[in-house]
């Protein structure tokens, strides 16, 4: 027994930020924007908020699998960005959903969080203390962002995307997921907060700071690294794999990546000329868009791979 993705959704900011419109509140341009990371445009909350985000994507992967709302068992909502500290988001969109029964708790892996919670889902229907698990990923970046740090600011979005996760015979086959606090200052966001009893003092990083080179060279050795390592642990070749869908960070992280493994481009499916890098929400936004457009078969063996800050990381291999 294992699990396997049946359902699909994602959901979106209706407010878009070209890279034209970037650079007329930031030193930057179309041209070295793209030329650095492959982003066109982003989308921005407006009126929008995780939460919200969270339930239309995940009503809309409820539909793709056929399953009602009130069958889910666990809600889990990777997300750094979460709308209050509590109640968790997942319990926001259980209230939305009107479902009564499911378990509900968030999960911060940052830009890794989708691929740590499929990973948590998968063992909780594996063990049989669920049976159907939404699993999403939704993030406002625009909220920790400095729109006037060009190192940042031209990079991320935000969205959402969810996926129905059930028991099945087929499916989830093999993960492995890692972490490295010791390097954790390569992307960091203190946030904001105070303490009227010891008199405030602001974070010295309210919004988010990355070290750019490092997170670069992080991803482009540990992602083909964990790849290798699910492949070879499941005894099965690269170009056995139909897609490697990474996360959304940067064209030229999983150009790289697709050269290290020595596989061509064409198997690494791309959104984030669209949508920058929508954090956690990124890899169920793509899988969702290609299952709209038919491009994910029954039978198809895929990768998903996650990394970001923590450091943190993981790959799954699955059959669609």
């Amino acid at each position: 027994m294992t699990s396997r993705i049946i359902g699909t959704g994602h959901c979106v900011p209706d407010t878009v930020i070209t890279n034209d419109a970037l650079s007329k509140v930031v030193d930057t341009s179309d041209e070295w924007i793209r030329s650095r990371t492959g982003i066109g445009c982003r989308r921005v909350v407006k009126e929008e908020t995780t939460s919200y985000m969270a339930y239309m994507a995940a009503k809309k992967a409820l539909i793709s699998a056929n399953i009602e709302a009130e069958d889910i068992d666990f809600i889990i909502v990777a997300t750094s960005t979460p709308d209050t500290i509590f109640p968790n988001t997942a319990t926001c969109v259980q209230k939305l959903l009107n479902n009564k029964k499911a378990v509900c708790f968030d999960l911060n892996a940052a830009c890794s969080g989708f691929v740590y919670a499929l990973n948590v889902a998968h063992s909780h229907i594996v063990a049989g203390l669920a049976k159907k698990v939404l699993v999403i990923g939704s993030e406002s970046m625009s909220k920790v962002i400095d729109w006037k740090d060009r190192g940042t600011c031209v990079l991320f979005g935000d969205g959402a995307g969810a996926t129905v996760v059930v028991e099945d015979n087929s499916g989830f086959l093999h993960t492995v997921v890692g972490s490295d606090g010791s390097k954790g200052d390569a992307i960091i966001c203190d946030g904001h907060s105070s303490n009227s009893f010891y008199g405030h003092k602001e974070k010295e990083h309210p919004f988010t700071q990355m070290n750019g080179q490092d997170v670069f060279t992080f991803a482009v050795k540990k992602v083909p690294e964990i790849i290798t390592q699910v492949l070879q642990e499941k005894n099965i070749n690269a170009e056995d794999i139909h897609w490697y869908i990474l996360h959304q960070a940067n064209e030229r992280i999983i150009n790289s990546v697709a050269k290290r493994l020595k596989v061509p481009m064409e198997k690494f499916p791309m959104n984030l000329e669209h949508y920058g890098n929508t954090s956690a929400a990124s890899i169920p936004i793509l899988l969702d868009e290609m299952n709209q457009k038919g491009m994910l078969k029954k039978g198809q063996k895929i990768i998903i791979s996650g990394f970001g800050a923590g450091l943190t990381w993981g790959a799954t291999l699955l059959t669609w």
